[in-house]
């Protein structure tokens, strides 16, 4: 990054935030997907039941912690890397 003058550095973190805010868009919306197609199965109303909802929560609460222990140990992985140093 130190090789990059002032506006490539800036262009290229307009890319990792660009690139972030589709991967956070991807998450929410297979966190979405999955626990809409697990969670409801009842059409004949249009709220939610009860034990729809409930499903619902628990799904997604599943789903974020999965996906924050992921990002914890894929940044544990990254930090034994970066101490190794190149080989």
């Amino acid at each position: 990054m130190d090789q990059l003058n002032v506006k490539e550095q800036q262009e290229f973190q307009q890319i990792v935030e660009q690139k972030q805010m589709k991967d956070f868009m991807n998450l929410y919306s297979n966190l979405v997907s999955r626990c809409f197609d697990d969670c409801v199965n009842d059409f004949t109303s249009n709220s939610l039941t009860s034990k729809e909802t409930s499903c619902i929560a628990k799904c997604s609460e599943k789903f974020l912690k999965h996906s924050e222990r992921v990002g914890q140990r894929f940044q544990e992985q990254n930090a034994l890397l970066m101490q190794q140093g190149p080989k």
